[in-house]
C-alpha cells in the first residue's frame, strides 16, 4: 500500500536551482554566467521584442500593406441549404443567437443575413437583419415568416 512518506517525485522530474555568482567553483561565478559587460550584463538590461541591435528591425524594413476598415459589419451570412441540412425538425423560430449555438454563424457576428441558395422543405419563423428575395419567396411559400430586425444607430460621443 502507499504511504504518504514514501511519497517522491519521479526520477529526473526535478533538478535543483542555479545557485548564481557562488564563487568561480561552481561554475556561474562572478558574473553569474551572464558574461562581461554591456547591456545584458546590467541589472533591468533587456531589450525589446524585435530589438535587432540597432539595425532596422524587420517590420520596419517590409512594406505595410492594406488596412483595417473601423467601419466594417460583422455579417454571418447563413443559406437555406444549411438551414434544411443542419437545423433539428423541432426548432421553429430561429435567430442569430440560436443558429450560433448550432454553430452556423459565426460567434462574432453582429448581424445575420439569409440568402436563397437550395432547397427549403421545413417551416421556420425567421429573425434576420436582412433577408434576400430569393429566400423570402421559399420562406414564406412553405408557411414561415420572416422579420427584420432594425440596427440601432450608432451612438455619438
Amino acid at each position: 500500500m502507499l504511504k504518504l512518506n514514501e511519497l517522491k517525485p519521479q526520477v529526473g522530474s526535478t533538478s535543483q536551482r542555479k545557485r548564481l555568482g557562488r564563487g568561480s567553483g561552481s561554475g556561474l561565478g562572478p558574473t553569474a554566467g551572464k558574461g562581461d559587460k554591456g547591456q545584458l550584463q546590467r541589472s533591468g538590461g533587456t531589450s525589446r521584442p524585435g530589438f535587432e541591435g540597432g539595425q532596422t528591425p524587420l517590420y520596419r524594413r517590409l512594406p505595410k500593406r492594406g488596412f483595417t476598415n473601423i467601419h466594417a459589419r460583422n455579417h454571418s451570412v447563413v443559406n437555406l441549404a444549411d438551414l434544411e441540412s443542419k437545423v433539428p425538425v423541432e426548432l421553429k423560430e430561429l435567430n442569430l443567437k440560436v443558429l450560433q449555438e448550432l454553430g452556423l454563424a459565426r460567434r462574432n457576428a453582429e448581424r445575420l443575413v439569409i440568402l436563397g441558395n437550395g432547397e427549403l422543405t421545413k417551416s421556420f419563423k425567421i429573425s434576420a437583419h436582412r433577408v434576400s428575395e430569393a429566400a423570402h419567396k421559399k420562406i414564406v411559400a412553405l408557411g414561415g415568416s420572416v422579420e427584420i430586425v432594425k440596427v440601432a444607430a450608432p451612438q455619438k460621443h
